[in-house]
């Protein structure tokens, strides 16, 4: 069963508190000053991508959605409000009846991005939209963060599969939500349950050293494991000696041992020892699989190495040194007055420091050359050139409050694919580099 699709809840019955005051606060402000109602744009970008990166993975949309979709003022959060005496009683009663009637356009989950792109467009009154700042940020900054150190591990992996295993190093929920994130970047399978309860994802595991060591041999942990798993299984062979617990494996199950699981030393030498081993004992068809705090740079390494699979946790949710992508959500345009027919206005943020915005709604295009190469990141606020009319990139995912763009998340997991497909080659080399696509404003 694949659960994207339902709009199943989050794990709180509201969202409407995942947020900072300030943005109540200025609500406040907003109402008792009648600006409150002025249409207003939104856009969530980001000015750099994390240092050394080539490419940003757009990841969390689906749950933005959700968000969106939870984000209420109960009566419980109501309370809250008031007794903090947070903001005023018109305020709360104004809140009471929040429900995001405005538009959400984006770039689908999946897409790549770069500086300046409009990743996300939030279209409304200033109030409405305002509040979602917060939680919009988070999900998008954590979920982004996390697919693209995926996309780079899967890019290294070379059609390898990749195994998220991460649960028992992050916070309970960040682990469903980056298993998520993963499996959109590129990888195969989870160890964590919620998220394969949750989102559909293939679910794997077998077994850890606690199992071998409670055993009184190594013999008698892999019998028990296999007489209850089947000969499929995967064993755990570097509890004491790699060389004779695969003897051991194969004397127990014969060839048909699906795989055994190197969790330790130098992992290169030993993966081609136990191949040779598993070859010469005639189990040419069981597997490899690898783990031991696995980063892009870690599987790189063992691409000559005869390793079928990699197991990765810390570094993939910890973003491999990059947590957040360091998105922000600015108001790039609004309305004179609260009349709806009041035309948009640009505005943007001018300061030092390498922190101004540009105004305008935007729309955004990928370029590519003859050979379907795509060679320019294309950012505008007016007409959309002929050239790049069916290039544009942002798509419709709330209209007037519904969401209208909910999917599957394998259907993120292949454009994912096929987006870091069609940039240069470049794209996926692990030195340091600029962005390799140039952003320009038309």
């Amino acid at each position: 069963m694949n659960t994207a699709d339902l709009g199943l809840p989050v794990d709180v019955p509201s969202t409407a508190l995942f947020t900072d005051q300030y943005e109540l606060t200025m609500l406040q402000a907003a109402l008792r000053g009648g600006t409150a109602d002025r249409r207003s744009v939104f856009e969530v970008f980001t000015r750099r991508l994390p240092d050394g990166r080539r490419y940003g993975v757009v990841a969390g949309t689906g749950r933005v959605l959700d968000a969106v979709e939870n984000f209420r003022f109960d009566a419980a959060v109501l309370g809250f409000l008031r007794e903090r005496g947070i903001v005023d009683e018109p305020t709360l009663e104004w809140l009471a009846s929040y429900r995001f009637s405005g538009d959400i356009w984006g770039y689908p989950e999946g897409e790549v991005y770069f500086p300046g792109s409009p990743i996300l467009r939030v279209e409304g009154s200033f109030a409405e939209c305002v509040l979602l700042e917060t939680v919009i940020l988070s999900i998008l900054n954590h979920d982004s963060a996390i697919a693209a150190a995926a996309s780079r591990m899967s890019a290294a992996a070379a059609g390898r599969p990749l195994i998220e295993m991460g649960a028992r190093r992050t916070h309970e929920l960040a682990a469903v939500a980056s298993a998520r994130a993963a499996y959109v970047g590129g990888f195969a399978t989870t160890s964590d349950l919620a998220a394969g309860f949750r989102y559909g994802i293939p679910t794997v595991g077998t077994s850890a050293h606690a199992f071998t060591l409670l055993h009184d041999s190594e013999r008698d942990a892999f019998r028990a494991q296999v007489d209850s798993l089947g000969r499929g299984t995967t064993l755990l062979v570097d509890t004491y000696d790699v060389a004779e617990a695969v003897r051991t494996a194969v004397d127990i199950t014969g060839p048909e041992l699906g795989a055994v699981r190197i969790d330790s030393g130098d992992l290169l030498l030993v993966a081609h020892r136990v191949r040779q081993q598993l070859d010469e004992l005639g189990a040419t068809k069981t597997k490899i699989v690898v783990t031991s705090d696995l980063d892009e740079y870690a599987i790189a390494s063992l691409a000559a190495a005869p390793v079928d699979a990699y197991g990765v946790g810390t570094q993939l949710v910890t973003g491999s040194g990059h947590p957040t992508c360091s998105m922000v959500y600015k108001l790039v345009a609004r309305a004179q007055s609260a009349d709806p027919k009041a035309p948009l206005v640009p505005v943007a943020k001018k300061s030092s420091g390498g922190k101004t915005s540009i105004g305008g709604r935007k729309w955004a295009a990928r370029r590519a050359d003859a050979d379907g190469v795509a060679e320019a990141e294309v950012v505008g606020t007016g007409p959309v050139p002929d050239g790049l009319a069916d290039r544009q990139l942002l798509v419709e995912l709330v209209k007037g409050g519904e969401v209208v763009a909910r999917e599957p998340l394998d259907a993120a997991r292949e454009r994912h694919i096929a987006a870091r497909a069609a940039l240069p080659m470049s794209a996926i080399q692990l030195s340091r580099g600029e962005p390799v696509l140039p952003t320009e404003y038309a």
